[in-house]
């Protein structure tokens, strides 16, 4: 036999020839020999297979052609540095998708379905993909199916069987008797890999795992899924072709005036080709990947974890966030701390004393044998402690475990109790309630009940008082109502608790319960509002007690509204609608009023995050922009459906992730704005030289050793700017709102403009000043390097001037410029790189020249804004016609 089974299962009857699962070496044996538990899936990208997808891009492949080119024509000392440069590339690029890649496999890894299952006649929880056919597993609700079996044990349990039938009615399951057909579908004792237990608790023997369950009949479906590109990365990628175009464009136009102006064909297609190079963001897609993976990194450490890229970004437009009260908002640490019995008496457990009162004693009783927490006797090193005021511990569901405590303290545990469980109707949202089936020492049978006090209180006929059991008419229903309202209002949970026997259901009296707020959690609200974003409790519990709790975070304000859901059902979508702005507390809601209010809120143009932990919060879950499930309480099917998991269920931490989720899609307008002004200042330099008719301001090789130091270390570190002390001082961005909003095109093309003019302004001065040629390309070289690497520090904000923003804050940045600037002085002052990039030593005029107007660059940006700021103060300040 099984030995130690879940108590919802301990009084199932189970055949004798089974047995208790695979031993360890056996099931070790059956995955060698069938292979483990899965699909197949997505296939991880190797090492090699990385590096030489660095290779794929078109424009450097165009490069490596203008490589072939260079050597077919002799020209060794142009192709070299053209090899090195795309090489270095590759590897830079290599490093970060590698370490995106591993990242994605630690996340996925941490994602993948777990199983409960008797390894050793012990239950353990294991990964899904350990299970081998002959396993034995257990199911609860909201756990999805981890392989196809049959059903030796069962209690009320419904699958949702719809993904793979199509029917979204969940399906009633019963236990095997001696079928033994196990490869088909439909089957009423089977249970399907990929389905959802809705409802109940199973034992089940595995008969199928990975491709050979239904499931894995349509898994060459599945595996041909590709994933999308994120809604950003679409974006930059049609930023990057249009500017691909235009860029053309612009290679062809410098290619004629060359060859107009009577340069080599050779000098000018290389160059032409360069220019173009130097002037396409080509790594944009894979910057915004990288600069995503690290932020999911970060956000991990702070326990959000994130398997869906898309919703880092999507975070940053959250406008409304509905959040579950109990474990996220509050402790999750139940207490009762007061009672009332069916005479009405409200007493503090506190003030209780061991000789407990018949009804009381009669009410802890009911809870005790009405769950399926445990209680233990506290550790020595627990008892010893200060701030321990029982000597019981107790493991499960927070208020059972609130519960079975209170009755411990007097004596009252399940060990000490004459009654011996016999079966069980486990609490489902429907019923509000769960009921359990005793035997007394006298053989009669006793059930006992407990549940939302509406029905409890609704269901009883009878009252145990002082005196007795009598009727229960609607005068005291009333008065036990108001007194479960008292509770509520106090910030109580509360729970009616009754005792049917011999055809009387007997109300027994209501415990309240305390789930203080998490300390951080008013806190958390209050930054969610300076950052425009509205938060709104949508809870189970009663309207007064999720009010009490809401006022005392701050998000039940004055004049705000509290709707129930029986309230929800008496109003029409269009008034939901005019009322959803006002609403801060949805109390008593069903599955289905969830999806509603996800729905209000999304019609309003809302971008809404929304939290859960149960199964019934799956469909909210999924509907909502950012769908949040918790790691703790959180059923396998809701984490399956959401976004991203709170591994501490703490509404803080989705706070955290909003800040996260604005800073990361700030950061990569930072580095967007960065590299494509610097883009900007090559192509001015390039073509501006050819129009003014001076000489080629600098070789195609010079060309490629600024995009080096310039376009990958410097804008992966902007990528891991912290947060701006303001970023949750601003409202949300509309998620249809451009890429470049807020002035940031402008921004660009000014300062990329400045650069190309101070480096053609460093090129004429020194060609004017007596400089040979090599200098002249030497001393404009610099100065269009080091106006980037100065422009970087400009880009840390968009609010802030160069000599405002805090210049150290980010150790990679300053390791990146530092390296940069070294790579760049490495290629003029070392022998055999000079010789590769074609520069010269400048003497100390020529590089007070250069280095002069690299910083004068950020000057004139500020004159600009200057200016324009003027200018629009003056726009609208000019008084209209008529007025004075």
């Amino acid at each position: 036999m099984y030995g130690i089974l879940d108590k919802k299962l301990e009084c199932t009857k189970i055949s004798d020839e089974e047995v208790p699962g695979l031993s360890s070496a056996e099931a070790e044996q059956r995955l060698e020999a069938e292979g483990r538990n899965v699909l197949g899936g997505k296939r991880h990208k190797g090492a090699m297979k990385i590096f030489l997808g660095q290779f794929h891009d078109v424009m450097v492949m165009i490069l490596l052609g203008a490589t072939a080119v260079s050597v077919l024509l002799g020209q060794y000392t142009d192709a070299l540095p053209i090899i090195a440069v795309v090489v270095i590339n590759a590897l830079l690029g290599f490093i970060q998708e590698f370490r995106c890649e591993k990242t994605l496999e630690k996340l996925e890894a941490m994602t993948a379905p777990t199983a409960r299952v008797y390894r050793d006649g012990v239950l353990k929880t294991l990964p899904a993909e350990m299970l081998a056919v002959g396993d034995v597993f257990t199911l609860e609700a909201g756990d999805k199916v981890p392989a196809d079996g049959y059903i030796i044990s069962a209690k009320m349990l419904c699958c949702d069987e719809s993904v793979l039938t199509g029917e979204a009615e969940p399906v009633s399951k019963q236990v095997r008797s001696d079928e033994v057909d196990f490869s088909s579908l439909n089957k009423s004792y089977m249970a399907y890999m990929g389905t959802v237990v809705t409802k109940g608790s199973a034992v089940v023997r595995t008969t199928a795992t990975g491709k050979r369950t239904q499931m894995g009949r349509v898994s060459v479906m599945l595996e041909s899924i590709e994933e999308e590109l994120t809604p950003l990365q679409k974006k930059l990628a049609e930023l990057g072709r249009t500017l691909a175009v235009i860029c053309i464009v612009i290679c062809f136009i410098v290619f004629i005036a060359g060859l107009l102006r009577g340069e080599p064909l050779f000098d000018m297609a290389m160059t032409g080709i360069t220019v173009a190079i130097a002037a396409i963001p080509e790594g944009l897609p894979a910057a915004v990947t990288i600069a995503l993976s690290l932020a999911v990194r970060k956000m991990l450490r702070r326990n959000a974890l994130v398997h869906k890229l898309h919703s880092v970004e999507t975070l940053g437009c959250a406008t409304v966030i509905c959040t579950d009260k109990t474990g996220t908002v509050t402790q999750n640490k139940m207490k009762v701390t007061a009672v009332s019995d069916g005479s009405g008496n409200v007493i503090e457990t506190a003030k209780l004393t061991s000789e407990l009162p018949d009804t009381i004693k009669e009410l802890m009783v009911c809870g005790t044998l009405c769950s399926n927490a445990v209680v233990k006797e506290a550790p020595t090193s627990i008892l010893k402690s200060k701030k321990n005021t029982t000597r019981y511990t107790a493991e499960g569901d927070p208020t059972e475990c609130a519960i079975v405590l209170a009755a411990a303290d007097f004596g009252i545990t399940s060990y000490t109790l004459e009654y011996v469980r016999t079966d069980e109707i486990p609490f489902d949202s429907e019923s509000r309630s769960m009921t359990v089936i005793c035997r007394g020492t006298k053989g009669n049978a006793v059930s006992f009940k407990k549940g939302s006090p509406d029905v409890i209180i609704n269901e009883c006929t009878a009252v145990l008082t002082a005196a007795g059991v009598k009727p229960f008419v609607s005068k005291e229903k009333l008065s036990a109502t108001r007194i479960g309202d008292r509770f509520a209002a106090e910030g109580l949970r509360v729970l009616a608790f009754c005792r049917i026997a011999d055809g009387n259901t007997v109300f027994l009296g209501l415990m309240g319960m305390q789930d203080p707020p998490r300390p951080e959690a008013a806190k958390a609200v209050r930054q969610c509002g300076r950052a425009g974003i509205r938060t709104v409790m949508i809870t189970g519990d009663h309207k007064l007690t999720a009010s009490a709790v809401a006022r005392q975070v701050g998000i039940l304000k004055q004049g705000s509204l509290v709707l129930t859901g029986g309230e929800l059902d008496g109003m029409s979508d269009e008034r939901l609608a005019e009322v959803i702005e006002n609403c801060s507390v949805f109390a008593r809601v069903t599955p289905a009023h969830k999806m509603r209010i996800v729905r209000a809120f999304k019609a309003k143009g809302h971008i809404c995050a929304m939290t859960g932990d149960g199964v019934n919060d799956a469909p909210a879950v999924k509907e909502a922009d950012i769908g949040v499930s918790m790691g703790i309480q959180g059923t396998e099917v809701t984490k399956q459906a959401a976004d991203m998991i709170l591994l501490d269920d703490n509404f803080a931490t989705l706070v955290n992730a909003v800040e996260d989720g604005r800073t990361i899609y700030s950061n990569i307008r930072k580095f967007v704005r960065y590299m494509i002004a610097s883009n900007i200042g090559e192509v001015v330099t390039m073509f501006g030289g050819l129009l003014m008719g001076l000489p080629m301001v600098m070789l195609p090789a010079q060309i490629l050793l600024v995009n080096l130091v310039t376009d990958s270390l410097p804008a992966v570190a902007l990528g891991l700017e912290p947060p701006e002390k303001n970023i949750m001082e601003k409202m949300p961005r509309r998620e249809n709102d451009s890429f470049f909003s807020g002035g940031l095109l402008w921004r660009m093309l000014i300062r990329g403009v400045l650069i190309g003019i101070c480096t053609l302004g460093t090129f004429s001065v020194l060609l004017r000043s007596g400089a040979a040629l090599p200098v002249a390309r030497t001393g404009a070289l610099i100065t269009l390097v080091l106006s980037q690497l100065i422009h970087v520090f400009e880009c840390k904000s968009e609010d802030k001037t160069l000599f405002s923003v805090p210049l150290f804050n980010n150790t990679f940045l300053l390791f990146a410029v530092t390296a940069s600037a070294a790579v760049l002085f490495a290629g003029i002052y070392v022998p055999v790189l000079s010789k590769i990039f074609s520069t010269a030593i400048p003497d100390i005029r020529c590089l007070a020249v250069s280095v002069g107007t690299a910083f004068l660059v950020p000057g004139l940006s500020g004159a600009f804004e200057t200016l324009k700021n003027i200018c629009r103060r003056k726009t609208f300040d000019i008084p209209a016609k008529g007025q004075n």
